[in-house]
């Protein structure tokens, strides 16, 4: 079958060899894909930031499409729907998944990542294996675009947890920092949950627009200071909360600096460093909350879903979606993705 593999640093090969994928257990169900993404995360393993990943492993973790075989223990899924998966698999009923915290699932796995030849290979390809497929695909009503339930899998469900725990009022002034997918989801999310006062700090111009779309302010932080932006709106004190969608340490660092004593950070982008960008004494002496992690999109998934027809915004999500590319063009769709090229935000992928 067709897929994308990993082959090194910057490294995406494109092949119509991979095997496909079988049933391995009772709990499996195979997904022909109709529809797959490249994410931010991705880029991570694509430029060396995480290490481990075994060369030959199918990329990607966003994914919509068909249901195409079960095994014998699948009770609520049947051949023909039409499905969307979170960048997890969850079991739905250990601890974690019973609190909501499903991408902590005792036997949860990564799509995309095989270490040491154990893993769940990933979703740029044709076909992928699903396992604990009951609690963790979400059949979804043709009504509801194939590509707005493919935002619901991850960046949409990741942007929706920022919001949710910055516990925004509509009276607090906040700033999201990063208009990549998630960033500008995390704009459109703050909205959807009442928010009124929200900046929008990226540098690029293209990404800047969409999220003034949403219903942010743009600061181009290449050409405006933001710390004095949001001082100016607040009487100097900061933001009451951040939206940090990036995953840097110089995102962090800003982060902290903008904010105003007692407010919280909501850090949903994947970070790799080992040390944070200020040190407890600067957490203490500004009573800083920070709430940071892997969003639990499943958790989230048949709400956003839901929200399609009931969210005023909700729709308009899709927004994000610049560039569309065949399977086969998929080492140039992390090129272009990864250099922001021709004003790329979100790429989508399809055999």
């Amino acid at each position: 079958m067709q897929a994308l593999l990993y082959a090194g640093i910057k490294q995406i090969h494109y092949t119509t060899a991979a095997p496909e994928p079988q049933i391995l257990q009772p709990t499996d169900a195979i997904v022909r894909i109709t529809a797959t993404a490249v994410c931010g995360s991705d880029l991570h393993v694509y430029h060396g930031r995480e290490v481990g990943l075994d060369i030959g492993t199918i990329m990607g973790h966003e994914f919509v499409g068909e249901v195409v075989e079960t095994g014998s223990a699948v009770r609520h899924l049947k051949t023909g729907n039409m499905v969307v998966s979170p960048f997890t698999t969850n079991c739905g009923q250990c601890y974690y998944c019973r609190i909501g915290l499903t991408c902590r699932c005792i036997q949860g796995q990564l799509y995309g990542w095989v270490q040491n030849g154990h893993g769940l290979h990933g979703a740029q390809a044709q076909y992928v294996r699903v396992p604990l497929a009951d609690a963790t695909l979400l059949p979804f009503n043709p009504a509801i675009p194939a590509e707005y339930a493919l935002l619901v899998g991850d960046v949409r469900s990741t942007g929706y947890h920022c919001a949710v725990q910055a516990n925004l009022t509509p009276d607090g002034v906040y700033a999201a920092i990063g208009c990549g997918p998630v960033g500008l989801m995390a704009v459109l999310a703050a909205k959807e949950l009442g928010a009124n006062t929200i900046f929008a700090l990226d540098t690029q111009p293209e990404r800047l627009q969409l999220a003034q779309t949403f219903g942010a302010t743009p600061v181009n932080i290449s050409q405006q200071n933001p710390i004095d932006v949001i001082h100016a709106v607040t009487q100097g004190r900061g933001a009451d909360a951040i939206l940090e969608a990036v995953g840097s340490p110089q995102a962090m660092r800003l982060a902290y600096q903008l904010l105003r004593p007692g407010g919280a950070i909501s850090s949903v982008g994947v970070h790799t460093t080992e040390n944070f960008a200020f040190s407890p004494i600067e957490a203490y002496d500004k009573n800083v909350t920070v709430k940071i992690g892997r969003a639990p999109a499943r958790h989230y998934m048949q709400q956003l879903l839901a929200a399609y027809h009931t969210s005023p915004v909700a729709a308009t999500a899709t927004g994000i979606i610049t560039h569309r590319f065949p399977l086969s063009e998929g080492a140039e769709a992390y090129r272009i993705f990864d250099t922001k090229a021709d004003g790329c935000v979100k790429a989508v992928l399809a055999g």
